[in-house]
Formats: C-alpha cells, structure tokens, sequence
C-alpha cells in the first residue's frame, strides 16, 4: 500500500490537539460580476488590503467567526458570532462547537466579553454565573488559524501581512460588489501569539508540510470596506483548516460592560477548543 505524502499524525497535532467533531466548510459563496463591468486595475493589491484592514480597525462590525479544522480522522467546526468595536477593543462574542454529521450535538456555549484589556468567559453551567477572566495581551492561540481567546483583533492583524496578492475576481458578495484577493501567510505570522509548544511543533514540521502554503483570501468592498477574510491550509493529505470571517453591520455602536467583580475569577492563561 502506498504511504501517504504528509505525515497524517503531525498534521493532527498542528489542527486538532485531541479535539473532535464533523466536518464543515466555509467557502464563499460569491458570484462573479459579469465582465462587462470588470475590476479596474489597482496596482498595489496588498495596499489596499492594509487599508481595508485599517478602516476596519477604526470601526466596528457585526462578526460571523467559523473555523473548520480536521486531521483526516476528526473534524469539528467552532462558530463565533457576535459584535465588536476595534476602535474601542470592546465587544460580545458567542462561541459553540459542532459537528456538521451531528448537528444535534453541541458544547456549551461560550459566552466573552472584551472590556478594558479584559476577556471575560462565562456561560458554562458549572461556572453557575461566575466569569473567568485573563488579560487580553497574554491570551495565546493552542491551534493553527485560531485567534488567542477568539480575539477578532488578530485575525485583522494577520491579513494585514499578507504578500504575493493577485486579483483574483470582481464578485458580488452577500448583494455587494467587491474585489477577492489571494494571497498567502508566512508561517512568522501564522505563529503570532501562538503557544511555545505550538510554535515548537510548526518550527519542527517536516519539509514537505512547511512549503504548503496557508491560502489568504480578502474581500474588500468597491468602497473599501472590509467584508471577509479567509485563511486556508490544505495538505493534500487528510487534514485541513480553514477560518472564515464575514463582517456586516459596519459602524454599529457596541456597548458591553464588564461582569461584576465578585463574580471574575482571574486566570493566568485559559486553553481549549472554545478559547483558541
């Protein structure tokens, strides 16, 4: 029997940590504007990325988060929904676990709350109304394109350095043209906040795991506006990942207040499929 190209256990190691669940994707679903109405020629892709990334980061916007991750054996789907206001690093967030074969099976709901530098968890009934707590700065991410406590700050950071961009399409996008751009990641910026052991194991991959690329996709309005961001990495071998964030709701007031202080119980450090 022939053996597999990619080394299916470490895969599972860099995706899942142990978790498991279905499978999912989160494809866009975007159609191609006719070619009479082409994209006009923009120079500099990457430039104007970052600039829909920094007016992002100057607002606010509805967030509907979801990440598909699977080594070829368990595949589970984390959803993040909510509202969050870059400009003032505040915001609610609602995080499940899924399995798409299984819809009617799920983990309890993660409820955050980020309030000054704070990330607040809470919802899980054996907290019986108690919130954990850690400082927004020292949150980590345990798995490959997962955000440290799902804060929507380091997706937008990340998509930021963005390179090799190509214009891929002029797309209609949930009713609104946009441009989708492709490019890639480097794994420096993939391991951003990463955990020492998670950094360990990408520096430790085999050759033939570190030259597949993670894919960028970007959708940015024709006004500028920053619609989607989709990280992908595909082995070729089972195992795969994939985050996808669409914004909506663009400038909306977000307004959310820390629990009450006898209720937090702080943490040094909070892991999990739930918490990135």
């Amino acid at each position: 029997m022939r053996r597999p190209l990619i080394p299916v256990v470490f895969v599972a190691a860099l995706l899942c940590g142990g978790c498991s669940g279905g499978s999912g994707t989160a494809e866009s679903k975007a159609t191609v504007k006719p070619a009479a109405a082409a994209s006009p020629k923009v120079v500099d892709h990457a430039a104007a990325i970052r600039a829909a990334v920094a007016a992002a980061q100057k607002s606010s916007a509805r967030i509907d988060e979801e990440i598909m991750m699977g080594d070829g054996t368990d595949t589970f789907v984390v959803s993040v929904k909510g509202d969050f206001d870059w400009a003032g690093n505040r915001g609610r967030l609602a995080v499940d676990l899924s399995s798409p074969e299984d819809p009617g099976k799920k983990s309890p709901r993660l409820d955050e709350i980020f309030h000054g530098g704070t990330v607040y968890m809470g919802g899980f009934p054996e907290l019986k109304g108690s919130w954990m707590s850690v400082r927004q700065d020292r949150a980590e991410a345990h798995y490959l394109l997962r955000a440290p406590a799902n804060d929507p700050r380091h997706v937008l950071e990340q998509v930021a350095q963005i390179r090799g961009v190509s214009d891929r399409a002029h797309v209609l996008l949930n009713g609104i043209y946009a441009y989708h751009y492709q490019g890639t990641l480097s794994w420096e910026t993939l391991k951003l906040r990463m955990t020492k052991d998670m950094r360990a194991k990408i520096d430790s991959m085999p050759e033939e795991i570190a030259h597949i690329p993670v894919r960028a996709h970007v959708w940015v309005a024709e006004s500028g506006r920053l619609l989607r961001t989709q990280l992908d990495w595909r082995t070729g071998a089972p195992g795969a990942a994939m985050a996808t964030m669409t914004l909506t709701d663009h400038g909306k007031a977000v307004r959310v207040s820390a629990p009450p202080a006898e209720d937090v119980v702080p943490m040094p450090s909070v892991g999990g499929p739930l918490t990135g």
